[in-house]
């Protein structure tokens, strides 16, 4: 008995190994202008969501209002709107990303660059900053405008 104990817990390490599956939450926090809020990492190129890796026994949800505040200084005030998961197999095989439109929510002040944020900023979509990843644009084009989903990130 205490065999199958240790044999199936290898097993399941393994398979977790084999299968490793990540998974971040990012949210498109649009004001009252339609401006969308991006940041930029210090540690990857490009502008993209507010967002960032889901921890164990956390929820996506959980993870959303976590990211916001340690990026964006943003709070949520109302519920944000599940909008779609994502895989992201191009960056990491097994990365999933799950998108939140972000309406109800408020920012005390605009948080200053630090080790992790090289910026933040409000853009408008016919206005992002040319770095500005593919990934984030098609996201905003399908929020925005009502282009086709796609199940790539």
């Amino acid at each position: 008995m205490r065999h199958e104990k240790i044999i199936r817990r290898a097993l399941q390490r393994y398979w977790r190994w084999q299968r490793a599956l990540t998974l971040g939450a990012r949210g498109m926090v649009i004001d009252d202008r339609g401006a969308i809020l991006l940041v930029r990492h210090t540690y990857t190129p490009g502008w993209t969501f507010p967002g960032g890796g889901v921890e164990f026994g956390e929820s996506t949800a959980e993870a959303l209002r976590r990211e916001l505040a340690e990026e964006a200084n943003v709070t949520l005030t109302g519920p944000a709107e599940l909008f779609g998961v994502y895989s992201n197999a191009n960056a990491f095989p097994g990365d999933h990303v799950v998108l939140y439109v972000v309406r109800d929510w408020h920012q005390a002040t605009m948080p200053k660059p630090n080790r992790e944020i090289a910026g933040v900023g409000f853009y408008a979509p016919d206005s992002l900053p040319d770095d500005t990843t593919a990934g984030t644009r098609r996201r905003i084009a399908e929020v925005k405008d009502g282009a086709a989903r796609s199940d790539d990130w």
